[in-house]
C-alpha cells in the first residue's frame, strides 16, 4: 500500500483489525525488519491493527529532497500518521533510529499516543555522542565463522546458522536504501528540540510513577526489567528490556543500547 503526501509516497503494509499500533524500523533496513520481530508476537493476540511503513529512503519509500534535518524526517512521520489514522489514537513502537523517531512522535502527539514500545532505541542522532558498549561474542562456533562471507561475522554476537540468515535479510534490505540521502540526513544533526524532555508524561519529563511499577509487574506490552538502564539522560526514559530487545541483540546491533519501555501499562 503507498500513502500519498503530496511529493512523497510512503510505502507501507497493515495486518490484522482493531487498535492501531505504528511500527517504525530501524535505517537503512526498511519496514520488514520489524515485521519479523513483531509478527510473531501477534499470532494469539486479536485487536491490533499493525502498520509497518518504509522511512522515507528506505525499502519501496524513496528519498526526497526536501527532507534534510530529522525535523523534516519527523514531520514526515506524522503526516504519515495522519493521513493514515486521521483523527484517531495510536499506540507506537520504534527499532533503532525508528525509536528516535518515536521519540519524536511522543514529543509532539503524546496527547493521541496510548502507548509507547522502544526496542534496542537509537538515543542520539549524533554517533560521536553514543555511549557504546564493548562488543561480546555471546555465542561462538569458529565453524560456522570460518564458512561466512565478510562483514557478516562482526555483525553476528550470536553464532548460529538462524542468527546468520537474519542478518542476511537485513543485509539484503540494506541494499535497497538510499544511501546518499540517509547519509545527508544523519549529517544534518539531532532534532532541533530535546527529544527527553517530556512536559506532558510528567512535570519532570519523566515516566508516570505509577505507570514505572504497573511495567515492574510485567503488565506491559514488552518485558521490562530493572537494574541496567542505559547511564545518561535519557535514563529516565529507557530500561533494560528482554524478549525481542535480547534477539535485536543476538542479531548484532551492539551499538545501540539494550533498552524498552513500554508506556502507558495496558491491563
Amino acid at each position: 500500500m503507498k500513502c500519498d503526501l503530496g511529493d512523497l509516497a510512503v510505502f507501507y503494509e497493515t495486518y490484522g483489525t482493531g487498535r492501531p499500533i505504528v511500527m517504525l524500523p530501524g535505517m537503512p533496513s526498511d519496514h520488514r525488519v520489524m515485521e519479523r520481530f513483531m509478527e510473531p508476537l501477534f499470532t494469539q493476540r486479536d485487536g491490533w491493527l499493525r502498520l509497518y511503513p518504509d522511512l522515507p529512503g528506505t525499502g519501496r519509500t524513496p528519498g526526497s529532497d526536501r527532507l534534510t534535518t530529522q525535523d523534516q524526517m519527523l514531520d514526515a512521520v506524522l503526516a504519515f500518521i495522519d493521513t493514515v489514522l486521521p483523527g484517531q489514537r495510536f499506540v507506537l513502537a520504534g527499532l533503532s533510529y525508528g525509536g528516535y523517531l518515536a521519540r519524536g512522535v511522543v514529543y509532539r502527539r503524546a496527547a493521541s499516543i496510548d502507548g509507547v514500545l522502544l526496542c534496542a532505541p537509537q538515543v542520539t542522532a549524533e554517533p560521536a555522542q553514543a555511549h557504546l558498549p564493548r562488543r561480546i561474542t555471546l555465542v561462538e562456533d569458529p565453524t560456522l565463522v570460518a564458512q561466512l562471507e565478510p562483514g557478516i561475522a562482526d555483525l553476528v554476537v550470536v553464532q548460529s546458522h538462524t542468527v546468520v540468515e537474519a542478518v542476511r535479510a537485513v543485509l539484503a534490505e540494506v541494499q535497497l536504501a538510499d544511501h546518499t540521502f540517509l547519509a545527508r540526513l544523519e549529517a544534518a544533526g539531532p532534532f532541533s528540540f530535546d527529544v527527553d524532555t517530556l512536559p506532558a508524561l510528567g512535570s519532570a519529563g519523566q515516566l508516570p510513577q505509577s505507570d514505572l511499577r504497573c511495567a515492574r509487574s510485567g503488565r506491559t506490552f514488552c518485558e521490562y526489567r530493572t537494574g541496567c538502564a542505559v547511564p545518561g539522560p535519557h535514563a529516565r526514559v529507557v530500561g533494560s528490556g528482554g524478549g525481542m530487545c535480547h534477539s535485536l541483540t543476538a542479531h548484532g546491533y551492539p551499538g545501540h543500547p539494550c533498552a524498552s519501555v513500554a508506556w502507558p501499562c495496558w491491563p
